[in-house]
């Protein structure tokens, strides 16, 4: 592809997504640009209030966008049921879910059924709302799952011993290891949907370095200082951060098993990249799969042997 924007993505009017982590950052991005090209999104929310605001700002942009705000807490097994067991009810199908991203936060916390909030939220979370969406997305012909990890990933390490943080935590460990659970994830679901002989691909992307509001949620301090005026310096914009998710939810090139980030590593249009070697380990993505299925107690039953 040369320099794939927004503007390559075709007609979208008879599909449906869903965006988790909407309201702002790339989430946001992504809504707007597919808002743009007539699908409907729902816009998954932990705080209904923000995500509010930002279908307005769209809608005050996009008259015609059909978007609709549901109420999503990864960081709660309940939550996620709730929000399965209503999109369910309303829809039939699901063309696409944008699995985006995960919190960074710099003193260990727990979600709500007790997990490490990176590992909880970034991969158990979607890794739950994955499966409990599967059956519709199953049955949509040529549906996509794109799951959003980061290049931090190719740092981790997953600490099978120490999984939750427990004995030592780091939040410059915790959130890359959560990211290598997220890309191996998503390498592992394609693996088992192209067993099954199924339409839907599985695909990992990463947005480089993009403009959010990650410095001001996350940091504090002098550390929030350095995050702002490096996000102001050199980082891309939210935008193109997005693009990745873009190219990899709606362009018919994107590969089954693909990963996807800017084409300067940090910042650029979208290319096929290759992952760190820890994200290929076939070996850890079962193990990490089936401790999942423990976790959650979330099954992907329409995948099993």
């Amino acid at each position: 592809m040369t320099n794939w924007t927004k503007d390559n993505i075709p007609n979208l009017s008879e599909k449906v997504f869903i965006v988790t982590g909407a309201n702002s950052g790339i989430g946001y991005e992504s809504s707007f640009a597919l808002a743009e090209k007539g699908a409907t999104v729902i816009m998954a929310c932990r705080n209904l209030e923000r995500g509010q605001r930002s279908m307005d700002a769209i809608k005050k942009e996009i008259p015609s966008a059909k978007l609709e705000l549901m109420e999503l807490d990864l960081a709660s097994l309940a939550s996620i049921r709730k929000f399965a067991e209503t999109f369910n009810s309303r829809y039939d199908r699901l063309d696409v879910l944008i699995n985006n991203g995960g919190p960074v936060v710099a003193a260990r916390s727990l979600t709500k059924d007790g997990f490490e909030s990176h590992f909880g939220v970034g991969h158990l979370g979607h890794f739950a709302l994955t499966a409990l969406l599967l059956d519709v997305i199953l049955k949509t012909p040529s549906s996509r799952i794109v799951t959003v990890s980061s290049r931090m990933h190719a740092t981790a390490k997953i600490e099978w011993d120490d999984l939750m943080s427990e004995n030592s935590y780091n939040s410059m460990k915790a959130y890359p290891q959560s990211m290598l659970a997220k890309i191996l994830f998503a390498f592992e679901l394609n693996r088992r949907l192209d067993a099954k002989g199924t339409t839907t691909k599985s695909i990992a992307v990463h947005p480089g370095l993009a403009k959010t509001s990650w410095a001001d949620n996350n940091l504090s301090g002098f550390m929030k200082i350095i995050g702002k005026i490096l996000s102001a310096t050199t980082y891309q914009s939210a935008a193109m951060g997005a693009l990745p998710l873009l190219y990899a939810g709606t362009d018919p090139n994107a590969k089954a098993g693909g990963y996807y980030g800017p084409e300067n590593d940090t910042k650029g249009f979208p290319v096929e990249v290759r992952a760190g070697d820890a994200a290929y380990n076939e070996a850890d993505a079962k193990r990490l799969w089936e401790l999942s299925e423990n976790l959650t107690g979330v099954k992907f039953k329409a995948l099993d042997n």
